[in-house]
């Protein structure tokens, strides 16, 4: 049976203040939102779809979801995200598939960042 669902084509979720998120996703991610005209392109990549337990603790209790990104140089990212005084989490992972860390958007939203193992 072919795969009638090919990737995620959207993620939309309520903010209090979504132009000004948006601009911030832009601006740390490099994630264009629909206000600058055009979509974001990811990579190709491994995609996790997973749902947690309502009472899960591994992000935010008052938050129905928690987005993961795929990074290329973790270590750097971090760098550049610190510099420009995004919320970063002190904690993190380096297991055998890959190396996590976590920071948080202007609105409290726990963000994953995950380098990938290197698969050779």
């Amino acid at each position: 049976m072919s795969k009638l669902v090919t990737g995620i084509g959207g993620f939309f979720f309520r903010s209090s203040q979504p132009k000004e998120l948006g601009l911030w996703y832009e601006k740390h991610f490099g994630i264009n939102t629909m206000q600058s005209g055009e979509v974001w392109k990811q990579e190709h990549g491994p995609t996790v779809f997973m749902p947690f337990k309502a009472d899960t603790t591994y992000f935010g209790t008052s938050q129905q979801f928690m987005i993961n990104f795929r990074v290329s140089d973790l270590d750097e990212l971090l760098t550049r995200l610190e510099a420009e005084g995004v919320r970063i989490d002190e904690n993190r992972m380096d297991d055998s598939i890959g190396k996590f860390a976590w920071v948080y958007d202007p609105e409290g939203n726990k963000i994953e960042l995950w380098q990938p193992a290197d698969e050779s």
